[in-house]
């Protein structure tokens, strides 16, 4: 799959830095971009940020990336964490940024767009940019996390919400927890 994988500056970096470990970049080409307030973000949220190898890393100010052309195809992207501010941008077709220019171009082009917004309380502002990406296609994948998998750490709470990412990009994970219904037994499978 060719994927772009971005991130804004919202709190969550630890998102973005889990799921960066669990694809297979091997098997994938990733394109990364990241404004310049989640790059701090991520410095100060982050010690020892790592961008695994094999990802190709794109300036946000950079318009000659080919996923920001609709003739380029690519498969899904995903914003990670993803501000209100960013929702904001792209539900007003603002593309003012190689990020925001992608984030358009996956919409027009009907491609996979997932946005991971962690922020909390909505306002009534924030509520209705979800409704205008929602029916504008997007995937708006709130960072909630879930607890049927009985986390321990930090990361296994993470997890829950990257697992859910991996999904929606339609990437194997074969660590994901599985609800099972059978005799009332929740099991990793």
């Amino acid at each position: 799959m060719k994927l772009v994988i971005a991130a804004t500056g919202a709190s969550g970096t630890i998102y973005l830095q889990r799921l960066l470990a669990q694809i297979d970049c091997a098997a994938h080409e990733i394109h990364l971009v990241m404004s310049a307030h989640a790059r701090q973000v991520a410095v100060q949220e982050v010690d020892d940020f790592k961008i695994p190898e094999g990802i190709r890393e794109h300036a946000e100010t950079d318009l000659n990336v080919p996923y920001v052309s609709g003739s380029a195809r690519f498969d899904a992207m995903v914003i990670i964490p993803c501000s209100m501010a960013t929702i904001g941008r792209i539900a007003s077709g603002t593309s003012d940024s190689a990020l925001l220019r992608a984030a358009d171009v996956f919409l027009k082009e009907r491609r996979k767009l997932i946005l991971v917004p962690r922020e909390t309380p909505w306002s009534l502002i924030h509520a209705r940019n979800i409704v205008a990406l929602l029916e504008a296609g997007a995937i708006v994948l709130p960072a909630v996390p879930s607890f049927y998998s009985r986390p321990k750490t930090i990361a296994e709470v993470v997890d829950t919400v990257v697992w859910r990412v991996l999904d929606q990009m339609g990437l194997p994970n074969s660590s994901a927890y599985r609800w099972q219904a059978e005799a009332g037994k929740n099991k990793k499978i």
